[in-house]
């Protein structure tokens, strides 16, 4: 019963098989292969446009390469104030960027406040040199609490991002996660509503090590291949990383996982609200699910053989947690079965 992160999970079988049957033999190196080529036309395939892709090894290298790729002087990038890029990484955004910053905006539940993000904005007026300028706003989808905006708050944001001639980016590491739940195309839930780059993830829905950058607008990326090897991502051997999209988009594998992580996470909020010992702290549409049990319980669940993490409980529900209760976060996977579901709710009781 391992339900502490969706990056614990291996690779998915048929995944693994594309990287063994692609592991002989010689190919251009670089991203140069017939198979970088093939996987570069299927991102076309799949978001229904051309776009510009690069394989990087990791969500915080697309995350920071795609603000380095905006970057402006004294810039300023607006995100959720508990979003992965400005909680989870090191402050490698800012790194690769060369000192740019994140501003953090309120809201419930993972997702940005549209009123929070225009009056962030408005602290960083034009041509007051001294606040520095606002250079892009990246929103986390699914988010860190796993919740979803919807396209009509995606909208939104995007509006309020082209009024101030900002790029937006979606930082998509559970992107497919987001995409069943919603049950809209890529396009749909990304350029017909105004994104300009996504940091496509494939590790955490069943590959071994597999993220993209894509931009969705090609003119935008045409200093991305320096910048992308001036950050180390550049991978010799790309091919690999072709190898596990090869079969994460064949005959629709990755909206497959996705669909089950989230029906497994479903199924657990479902025993959830049924026992007297737990309660949810909100709902959530994609794989992560956020209960608040006693710390006794915690304690009982662990020493049973539950895998899990307490959770910091986000300060607009901290509220809800009593001095006796604790937070966990609970991640499924491709790799999550019913019966561990079952198990860990008939532990709760």
């Amino acid at each position: 019963m391992i339900f502490t992160s969706d990056n614990w999970a291996g690779a998915h079988p048929s995944i693994a098989a594309s990287l063994t049957a692609h592991s002989t033999g010689f190919a251009p190196a670089y991203g140069t292969s017939n198979l970088d080529r093939k996987v570069e036309q299927k991102f076309n395939e799949v978001f229904g446009q051309e776009v510009a892709v690069f394989f990087v090894g990791t969500g915080t290298a697309a995350n920071s390469l795609a603000l380095s790729t905006v970057n402006r002087p004294g810039g300023v990038s607006f995100c959720h104030s508990e979003a992965h890029v400005i909680a989870d990484e090191c402050g490698a955004p800012e790194f690769f960027s060369h000192g740019s910053r994140l501003a953090p905006v309120d809201g419930l539940e993972g997702k940005m406040d549209p009123a929070s993000l225009e009056a962030q904005i408005a602290r960083f007026p034009a041509g007051f040199v001294h606040a520095g300028q606002p250079m892009a706003i990246t929103l986390t989808q699914a988010t860190e609490s796993g919740t979803i905006y919807t396209a009509d708050e995606i909208r939104a944001i995007s509006a309020m991002a082209k009024a101030h001639g900002l790029p937006l980016h979606m930082d998509g590491a559970r992107f497919a996660n987001a995409l069943v739940a919603l049950d809209l195309t890529p396009a749909q839930m990304t350029a017909d509503l105004g994104v300009d780059i996504v940091s496509f993830g494939g590790t955490k829905n069943g590959c071994w090590c597999a993220e993209a950058l894509v931009f969705l607008k090609p003119e935008m990326a045409n200093q991305t291949p320096f910048i992308r090897k001036r950050a180390a991502h550049l991978f010799s051997k790309s091919r690999f990383i072709a190898a596990q999209f090869d079969a994460y988009f064949e005959d629709g594998l990755w909206l497959e996982i996705a669909r089950h992580a989230n029906a497994m996470s479903a199924r657990l909020q479902t025993g959830i609200n049924s026992s007297a010992n737990a309660r949810l702290a909100w709902q959530s549409p994609a794989n992560e699910t956020f209960p608040i049990v006693s710390k006794a319980l915690s304690k009982k669940l662990s020493d049973k053989g539950a895998m899990f993490y307490e959770w910091a409980a986000p300060r607009s529900v901290a509220h809800m947690v009593g001095p006796d209760d604790t937070m966990l976060r609970l991640v499924t996977s491709f790799a999550t079965t019913e019966d561990h579901v079952d198990q860990f709710i008939d532990m709760i009781g």
